[in-house]
């Protein structure tokens, strides 16, 4: 079955103005996920490592990337496709509340 990679982006403020039972469904929806497979995690803090021409390893305690919201966490799930997928995140919490989640296709050689 195909692999996607989905990062969610949200911050606290849009968390909290979300109604708290859509919060908890969208928890328990995370739960579910999470029995039938998906490795979920929370975002730590990110470094960023370039070995330029392999001639040293640079290392820069930050995110590469930017965005209007912070990184909130990681997932690897299972879909039979990207409808699928984007089916399976729509009720995650970072999508309901006030958030939004990436769906990228894990393409395995």
């Amino acid at each position: 079955m195909p692999k996607f990679v989905t990062i969610g982006y949200g911050d606290q403020a849009g968390y909290d103005r979300t109604p708290a039972a859509m919060r908890d469904a969208a928890h328990a929806h995370d739960a579910t996920l999470r029995k039938g497979g998906a490795l979920m995690g929370i975002a730590g803090r990110p470094v960023q490592v370039r070995n330029p021409e392999a001639a040293g390893v640079e290392t820069t305690s930050e995110p590469y990337l930017r965005s209007s919201l912070p990184v909130a966490g990681f997932a690897i799930i299972e879909a039979a496709d990207l409808a699928e997928a984007i089916d399976m995140v729509s009720r995650t919490p970072c999508a309901v509340a006030h958030g939004v989640v990436e769906v990228w296709p894990l393409e395995q050689p």
